[in-house]
């Protein structure tokens, strides 16, 4: 009988040891609603390393929230910020940052965390998407047409910017601790 190989999932020392091979920045990044700032928190407290969350970042250099800026500047203005706001992020050499769904699509935003960062695509089916998106109705995109429809649209758009993120992760409609661990192994098997 042969020992099985030790699991990261409870094991204190294994993901110890995984943390101590990240030397950059987790970048999360995916749709609205596949649960970047959640896993993203838990992600950081397993791996002993510090979150932030670039839309909140974002909001607190621009004193203004996400729609506002939408809303006044339009999502170019957002756009270029977010860039902007990623860069000092990563710069500040933060543990796991999560993104905004947009940001990835950026070829500057995408060349800049692809480059500096460990960039992980969470998914989602879109069916779930929606389910968590109508929980709160603090996203512009949304705003004004059919969140399936949408979000089904944004889907196919994006894919083929996320899928250049070296990790990828389906999120079940579970538990996020099960994303967690799942992004802990893809990035000690792409380390």
């Amino acid at each position: 009988m042969s020992a099985e190989p030790a699991s990261t999932d409870h094991d204190p020392a294994a993901i110890a040891a995984i943390a101590a091979r990240i030397t950059r920045p987790v970048v999360l990044v995916g749709l609205m609603g596949v649960g970047k700032s959640t896993v993203g928190r838990k992600l950081a407290r397993i791996l002993a390393r510090d979150f932030v969350d670039a839309d909140d970042a974002i909001s607190e250099a621009a004193q203004l929230s996400i729609p506002e800026i939408f809303a006044q500047f339009g999502e170019a203005y957002f756009r270029d910020g977010e860039r902007r706001v990623i860069a000092r992020l990563i710069e500040e050499g933060h543990g796991v940052i999560a993104t905004g769904g947009g940001a990835f699509v950026d070829p500057s935003t995408r060349a800049l965390i692809l480059d500096t960062g460990i960039a992980v695509w969470i998914d989602c089916d879109v069916d779930t998407l929606v389910e968590r998106t109508a929980r709160r109705n603090t996203r512009p995109l949304l705003q004004g047409g059919d969140p399936h429809e949408i979000l089904t649209r944004l889907a196919a758009e994006r894919a083929p910017f996320y899928a250049e993120a070296p990790i990828r992760v389906v999120s079940e409609n579970g538990p996020h601790a099960d994303t967690v661990r799942a992004i802990i192994k893809a990035i000690d098997q792409w380390l």
